[in-house]
């Protein structure tokens, strides 16, 4: 947790109006993954700093994020108000993605349909033509 405290520390030393955190709390454990959103919170508050947050895990997205922008092979899928994202999903992407969050609640978690995306990936090197998810 350092380590991730320093590297934050060292970006905000220059007085950036923008912050860019690039899965920040990747491969931490859950009670320092929550020491660092709950520093980078505190940081929100300060209405000098811009923040961009990137992050696989969709949990902690959901508890940083004012606005949340789905990407899909480089490709903004949706984007809309953390709660009207994580209330209504509208892309068949950001369900997939959000049924697959762990609820942490058991019996819940087992009752709650997955979303299972069926159909090819598209190819980076050659992308289909139109709508990149249509693969999908």
């Amino acid at each position: 947790m350092l380590a991730k405290r320093g590297v934050i520390a060292r970006a905000l030393i220059v007085g950036p109006k923008l912050l860019i955190c690039d899965d920040p709390v990747s491969a931490l454990d859950v009670s320092v993954q929550a020491h660092v959103v709950d520093l980078l919170k505190e940081l929100q508050r300060d209405p000098g700093l811009a923040m961009i947050f990137i992050a696989h895990d969709l949990s902690v997205v959901k508890n940083i994020s004012q606005d949340v922008m789905v990407l899909y092979r480089g490709r903004v899928m949706e984007k809309a108000p953390r709660r009207a994202i994580y209330a209504n999903p509208q892309h068949p992407y950001t369900q997939a993605l959000l049924s697959a969050v762990p609820v942490p609640d058991p019996v819940i978690d087992r009752a709650k349909k997955i979303i299972a995306l069926y159909g090819d990936m598209p190819s980076t090197m050659s992308p289909p033509s139109g709508y990149m998810f249509r693969t999908r």
